[in-house]
């Protein structure tokens, strides 16, 4: 009798659980319910992209899901990897209290972390290897600027699998081309 229980039990289990039961797509991504979309929101330097931030809580707000920010903290080479990072924490932490504020502000559900690596590359990596999410929302830099650039944002489309959505700053106007006239 208690072992029928038992199986009874881990039945009910499984079915009630089989809405939450995540299925692989051709990607290798998961398949979520509604409302578990995750839309990761990499920080880097000493600002925040407002136009970026917008976009992401946007997206996250029109999908009914939660913002992923995450802190890339840069270990320099000559720390253990796992080293105190106090003065990146204090640069992290007001970034990271301004996007929790806004996804309040907006509705939108907000988790938070510091993600650490040898460089912003190798922290993003760590980041999506580890991290499940649905879209990444990124702000490419100005030349010269702390954030993903050119070179970044390409990487980034070679090695995370999803969506990416990359925001480039206003004041950064586009490279002029030259129009070569049709002959006639």
């Amino acid at each position: 009798m208690t072992l029928a229980l038992v199986l009874v039990g881990l039945a009910a289990a499984a079915v009630a659980g089989g809405g939450a039961v995540a299925l692989a797509t051709r990607r290798g991504r998961e398949r979520r319910p509604h409302g578990s979309a995750r839309i990761l929101f990499p920080i880097v330097g000493r600002a925040l992209s407002q136009p970026a931030l917008d976009a992401a809580l946007r997206i996250a707000r029109a999908q009914d899901a939660t913002l992923v920010a995450a802190y890339l903290a840069p270990v320099p080479l000559h720390l253990p990897l796992d080293a105190a990072l106090t003065r990146e924490c204090e640069l992290a932490l007001p970034l990271i209290e301004a996007v929790e504020h806004a996804a309040t502000a907006a509705g939108v559900a907000v988790e938070s972390r510091i993600e650490r690596g040898r460089t912003y590359r190798h922290a993003l990596l760590e980041l999506v290897e580890h991290e499940r999410y649905d879209q990444i929302v990124v702000a490419a830099a100005p030349e010269g600027a702390a954030g993903f650039t050119a070179s970044d944002v390409a990487w980034l489309l070679h090695r995370a699998p999803g969506e990416i959505v990359v925001l480039r700053p206003r004041d950064e106007a586009p490279v002029a081309r030259p129009v070569h006239a049709a002959a006639a």
